[in-house]
């Protein structure tokens, strides 16, 4: 005990240590020393909840921890490890060649005290060469986002089989789209009265209902846009005022809670490049400046609504261009390519 002592005063004493003293010190697994028992991690988890994963850790670790005990209890937990390059240059310091203003300065700003329209803009997209938003972000995603995309793909295959993993997409798909239409139903004002009620029922409207208190003056929904100086084309969820400021929403499913922006992964780049279209189309004779991602949730808790101002957006609207580039540099690539 004496010894134990010493060496604590040296490591005390000595530079970069900090030790302090606990209030009782034991070696015997008998002694008690009157104080209310520490709760572990384990034990403070949920047990129900998360009782696969915490068998699966403590499963499996050995009373006697190797090198290679560890690189397999990480690959277990974590995945392997993606062995990628680094991006060259960043986006943050990287300036699009093509440079595109995010507002027109040919289209007026609509003051919040403007009258809002009996009918929202409902135009329907023309399927056509020009590539779409969603397209674009598809085909530039980073190496990292397509390698945490099919990692999740393999683990859902190897525990729901190949048609489970259909059958799930599907129903996902299915869920999503009739989300949207029922948000259609309630934002608009030719919806009937009675489908809105039966729509409240859903849990996704449930959990926006708390969102759908500042959404007014709808001026589109699910309308196409095309940006005629950079040739693109998208169509966008709605655009209404939240909060009495004008802005494209975007409205998100999610089965994991997203309560930062940065969850999102590419729907702010999303929702700049829809209000970049919206300010440069000729079918919209008003301008927006600000946008909303709304993650909704299957089980009814509160969505998380993520308000992106002008100066965001002019942000995400640079990282847009960015990709757009991007896709259009290899789009051209591809096209020398091929044989003539």
């Amino acid at each position: 005990m004496k010894v134990f002592q010493t060496v604590c005063r040296q490591l005390r004493n000595a530079k970069g240590f900090s030790i302090q003293a606990a209030p009782c010190m034991g070696f015997s697994t008998s002694h008690s020393c009157g104080r209310k028992k520490k709760v572990t991690i384990y034990e403070e988890v949920d047990q129900e909840k998360y009782s696969d994963l915490v068998q699966s850790v403590l499963s499996f670790r050995s009373h006697a921890q190797t090198p290679e005990s560890l690189l397999e209890e990480d690959a277990l937990l974590y995945g392997p490890v993606s062995k990628h390059k680094p991006p060259k240059q960043d986006d943050e310091t990287r300036t699009p060649r093509n440079w595109f203003p995010l507002l027109n300065p040919e289209k007026r700003v609509i003051s919040n005290t403007a009258s809002d329209p009996s009918i929202p803009l409902k135009i329907p997209l023309q399927r056509n060469v020009i590539p779409s938003v969603t397209r674009v972000l598809q085909q530039t995603m980073t190496s990292e986002q397509v390698f945490y995309l099919e990692r999740w793909k393999q683990r859902m295959i190897l525990e729901l089989g190949e048609d489970g993993f259909a059958a799930y997409s599907s129903n996902t798909f299915l869920q999503g789209k009739r989300f949207h239409e029922a948000l259609e139903c309630i934002l608009s004002p030719q919806g009937n009265s009675k489908e809105r009620d039966g729509n409240l029922e859903s849990g996704y409207i449930e959990s926006i209902q708390h969102v759908l208190k500042d959404v007014s003056g709808v001026r589109a929904l699910e309308s196409a846009v095309r940006h005629e100086g950079l040739k693109y084309v998208g169509l966008l969820d709605c655009v209404a005022k939240y909060q009495d400021k004008l802005c494209v929403i975007d409205w998100k499913t999610s089965e994991k809670p997203k309560p930062f922006i940065r969850n999102t992964f590419d729907s702010p780049l999303q929702v700049a490049a829809y209000i970049g279209a919206i300010n440069h189309d000729a079918n919209y004779s008003f301008q927006v400046q600000c946008g909303l991602i709304v993650v909704a949730y299957k089980d009814g808790s509160p969505a998380h609504p993520h308000f992106m101002d002008t100066e965001l957006c002019s942000q995400y609207w640079s990282k847009w261009l960015l990709r757009l580039e991007e896709y259009t540099d290899r789009e051209k690539n591809q096209n020398l390519q091929k044989p003539g």
